[in-house]
């Protein structure tokens, strides 16, 4: 449980040269299709900086507070367009109440239906229709996920109090402007509008692909469930297989049984608490779900399919 100062040190060094890179490469390539691929590469970047971000909310990584604000403030604000506070706001609403319904707003997405307890027949048309093919829809609809976060943090920012509510607003506003100038000082319109699209959607594909395993397809909990924290953290949670690779790609985020357990827990030590966490529930009969990145995925798909269901047998 003990702080990683130095660890996380070289983690924000690691991220800053990779962004350095993406912004060295887009400013001196001439030809469109590699400022593309830049786009791809930057998408990456931002979604780890947005790990990060995530990681600086949970106190994960310094001795003194104002350093996760700091870090969360620039990483999420500055760089990435999204508020810490409506961030940490969701989030610690999501961690003490993770799949319950009516408690926990990452399950509460607009038009698909997650919980399977609504009552899709007596759904709107428009609505029936996105719920019948909501399978399909899985994946395309990742790629708003970076919209939707930049989207909630201006209305969070504007109906609700935040701490540093003034520093937030100047941090979003100067994203904006370093982004669209980054892009449209050095491509034509049409050009900055394709590379923004590209980057937004794929950073939304890969932040939502991380999050998305987590939870989605896991038992989700009635709003008055009196089930223990041990137990409500452990079943709605689904881990990924580690890996090296997996690790690094996931933000530490594939332990998530772990991590809903000991939020506060930094992310190099989550693999060591995860023998000791697991062997618990073997020893205690409580189901301890782990699987591999496809697996979670048809996981996840079948669980949409067969929500979705009755509409198509009606």
């Amino acid at each position: 449980m003990d702080k990683q100062p130095i660890y996380y040190t070289y983690r924000v060094a690691l991220l800053l040269g990779l962004l350095a890179i993406g912004v060295f490469i887009f400013l001196f390539a001439q030809m469109l299709w590699l400022q593309l691929l830049d786009a791809v590469y930057l998408a990456f970047v931002f979604a780890q900086i947005g790990l990060l971000s995530h990681e600086a909310g949970h106190r994960q990584m310094f001795t003194r507070s104002w350093k996760h604000d700091l870090l969360g403030l620039v990483g999420g604000n500055l760089l990435i367009g999204m508020s810490y506070a409506w961030w940490l706001d969701k989030h610690n609403k999501h961690h003490s109440h993770p799949n319950q319904v009516d408690m926990d707003p990452d399950i509460e997405i607009p038009l698909l239906e997650f919980t399977g307890m609504e009552d899709v027949k007596h759904m709107g048309p428009p609505r029936q229709f996105l719920v019948k093919h909501q399978a399909l829809l899985f994946f395309p609809a990742l790629m708003t996920v970076a919209a939707d976060l930049q989207y909630k943090s201006i209305a969070f920012l504007l109906h609700q109090k935040a701490r540093y509510k003034r520093l937030e607003w100047l941090l979003v506003i100067a994203h904006y402007v370093l982004y669209f100038a980054f892009v449209f000082s050095h491509v034509s319109l049409w050009s900055g509008i394709l590379f923004i699209a590209i980057h937004q959607a794929l950073t939304g594909f890969y932040l939502g692909s991380i999050f998305a395993p987590n939870h989605k397809g896991m038992p989700v909990l009635e709003k008055g469930s009196q089930i223990s924290f041990l137990h409500r953290q452990v079943m709605t949670s689904r881990n990924i297989h580690a890996h090296p690779l997996t690790d690094f790609l996931y933000g530490g985020l594939n332990y998530q049984i772990e991590h809903h357990l000991f939020p506060s827990m930094p992310r190099n030590k989550l693999k060591e608490a995860q023998h000791i966490v697991k062997t618990f529930c073997q020893e205690r009969a409580i189901p301890y779900h782990e699987t591999g990145i496809i697996q979670s995925f048809q996981e996840i798909l079948q669980h949409l399919y067969q929500i979705g269901a009755p509409l198509r047998r009606a």
